[in-house]
């Protein structure tokens, strides 16, 4: 399956941060939305970086409390590792796991149509081999 019949008729807004915001500003808005990551603009630039909470702790630990009046443009993680639409869900979910990262731009052109989390492909997969399993049991029954 492909990514874009992964995020095929998905709705709600991504949620996203500006390069200039300061970390703390950044650090509220994933807090309120109860999210990990965000992804970053900059300049027209529709994903400069990821903000995630492994950023925080890692910006925090080297800088103290003054990390949180930093702009985000210095402690988000670049460049940006992306998927496109046409990407195998599997592509995806080996890329996570080789670079240890949770979060992936779906970038389609010049243009970021979705944003995807680890959890939402490994939901994905396991939905996948339940369906493969209800149908291997059904087959059996009926044989």
């Amino acid at each position: 399956m492909t990514i874009a019949r992964l995020i095929a008729g998905r709705s709600g807004e991504v949620w996203r941060a500006n390069a200039e915001d300061s970390v703390a500003d950044a650090i509220a808005l994933l807090a309120e939305k109860r999210i990990g990551a965000v992804p970053v603009e900059d300049q027209g630039t529709p994903v400069a970086g990821i903000f995630s909470e492994r950023d925080v702790l890692y910006c925090l630990r080297a800088h103290g409390p003054t990390a949180l009046q930093m702009k985000v443009r210095d402690v988000m993680t670049a460049p940006v590792i992306s998927v496109a639409p046409n990407d195998s869900v599997l592509h995806a979910l080996g890329l996570m796991t080789r670079r240890r990262i949770r979060h992936l731009p779906v970038i389609d052109g010049d243009r970021m149509v979705a944003f995807i989390s680890i959890g939402d492909l490994v939901k994905h997969r396991l939905d996948s081999i339940e369906a493969e399993a209800h149908a291997m049991r059904s087959y059996i029954q009926s044989a």
